[in-house]
């Protein structure tokens, strides 16, 4: 009896193992590849359980969408936004995630349709218009990606997000061929740099404060930190027409696994271009 009362609970704790620990194909590369989710360690749980008893709460199922984003379930947490859109189809902050979450999985046009469409309902909310500059960008409409970053700069709600909407506003500038302005605009925005996010890094390179090999260094060993230095430093390049260089450093964003950054994906995006 105790044999067989052993065999089951070695059974649950198996299968409970598997449940926790799986994982799901979020995207696959055009090479292949397919980029999976990570194992919840509670965050999602405890919101699935906040969210079973007041199922039609708006906010319970932010919480629950943003908390599955954590572990990379993006996926997930698209079809989380999608059930909250059934219960209020006009809340844009719902769009607004769900935007950013098919930004992630690289369905760009329903990144697009859904932040279009949160602009429309709240033109307040900064990430809207920050992950809209992100498909513009994709897209290569480096003019209109610069204009929802600025958009987007005097709604930042921190120095970290102020630091990204102008390190990507100098870039797409840049890329449109808007140097002169890119670097004026740049000069008139020192108080980005009070923060240590990797785009605070990128920031000083574009000024000058250090050179390309002060970039990344042995302490920058996270994916997605390392993804979007490497992207940062390829769109130097490519800008400066070291389409070489450019192209090395975009490689090497791809390798380091940070595929939901934005430098990954764009990186992605370069290496198609360069093609």
């Amino acid at each position: 009896m105790w044999t067989r009362q052993l065999l089951v609970i070695a059974a649950l704790s198996s299968a409970l193992a598997t449940c926790l620990g799986a994982q799901t194909v979020q995207y696959r590369s055009a090479s292949g590849i397919a980029y999976r989710s990570q194992p919840d360690t509670g965050p999602v749980g405890r919101a699935e359980r906040a969210l079973a008893a007041d199922p039609h709460n708006v906010e319970k199922i932010l919480a629950l969408g943003m908390a599955q984003s954590g572990p990379r379930q993006f996926r997930e947490a698209i079809a989380t936004f999608t059930r909250g859109l059934a219960v209020a189809p006009n809340n844009a902050m719902l769009l607004r995630w769900r935007g950013h979450r098919y930004l992630s999985v690289r369905e760009f046009d329903k990144a697009m349709r859904d932040l279009d469409r949160a602009a429309r309902l709240d033109s307040t909310i900064y990430g809207v218009w920050y992950h809209r500059g992100i498909v513009r960008f994709v897209r290569g409409d480096f003019a209109g990606a610069a204009a929802d970053f600025a958009r987007a700069l005097p709604l930042a709600p921190d120095a970290g997000e102020l630091a990204g909407s102008t390190d990507w506003r100098w870039m797409s500038l840049a890329r449109a061929g808007r140097e002169g302005e890119a670097a004026a605009f740049l000069d008139r925005h020192t108080d980005s740099l009070e923060t240590t996010v990797a785009y605070a890094t990128r920031l000083r390179l574009y000024r000058g404060e250090i050179g390309p090999d002060g970039v990344v260094t042995p302490a920058d060993t996270a994916d997605v930190q390392l993804a979007t230095l490497a992207f940062g430093l390829g769109n130097w390049y490519l800008v400066r027409g070291d389409s070489a260089k450019a192209r090395t450093w975009f490689e090497r964003s791809v390798k380091s696994g940070g595929w939901p950054g934005f430098g990954f994906i764009l990186s992605e995006v370069e290496l198609r271009r360069m093609k």
